[in-house]
């Protein structure tokens, strides 16, 4: 099955997706209120790729639900470089009916920022968004020890991991969406970093993997 054919197999519609990851109707409800405004704000604002809008449900929602179902238990989770939501947003929607549940978001882009805020308050999500630079954040919320640190399209994972570093110690577990050079940009980061690591095969695309990393250490120079 190509990429494309598994992303259309997937979850190529709302009732797809509904059965693809067994969630409520009311789930379903909230993620196509995200849907409208997220293709009520593109028309501003570059939140997508446009080429990848009509297939929503699948590029992009499908893409980022799967990350949920490999951390079940996470209470406390962190997304860096939010950009349209994905994947936090979805992941915060799906876990809107656990009170003990709260996503942090943190996008640097105001207009991205603005319309993150106009979605969660829409859905009633779980989330905090942080207006501002990782790096900033990082400084402001040292205090912070999420479950899982994610991140999709933001970096190659050496630099990613940089980005990650101050969040991930202890338990806390990196789910990064990474594509069809996930081997190389592993070999690349392990120049720099100590780590251990568990590549799931993704349910969107046979060339893309979901890495995990756990018990982050930088090498001494």
């Amino acid at each position: 099955m190509s990429a494309d054919t598994k992303h259309g197999a997937l979850a190529s519609s709302a009732e797809s997706f509904a059965e693809t990851f067994k969630v409520s109707h009311e789930t379903i409800h909230r993620l196509e209120r995200f849907v409208e405004l997220l293709e009520h704000w593109q028309k501003t604002t570059n939140l997508v790729a446009p080429s990848t809008l009509p297939d929503v449900w699948s590029r992009h929602l499908a893409d980022s639900a799967q990350l949920s179902g490999l951390a079940p238990k996470a209470r406390l989770w962190l997304d860096l470089g939010s950009g349209g939501g994905f994947p936090g947003m979805v992941v915060a929607i799906l876990r809107s009916g656990d009170p003990d549940f709260r996503m942090h978001l943190v996008e640097s882009n105001h207009k991205k920022c603005a319309f993150l805020g106009q979605v969660a308050r829409a859905v009633e999500a779980p989330v905090d968004i942080h207006a501002m630079r990782i790096e900033q954040f990082a400084e402001n919320a040292q205090s912070l020890r999420p479950d899982v640190v994610s991140a999709r399209a933001l970096a190659p994972l050496p630099r990613l991991l940089e980005l990650a570093e101050p969040f991930l110690r202890g338990e806390t577990r990196g789910l990064f969406l990474k594509g069809r050079e996930t081997e190389a940009e592993i070999a690349s980061a392990q120049d720099r970093w100590s780590f251990d690591h568990a590549c799931h095969p993704s349910l969107t695309a046979d060339d893309a993997r979901i890495v995990e990393i756990t018990n982050l250490r930088r090498r001494p120079a």
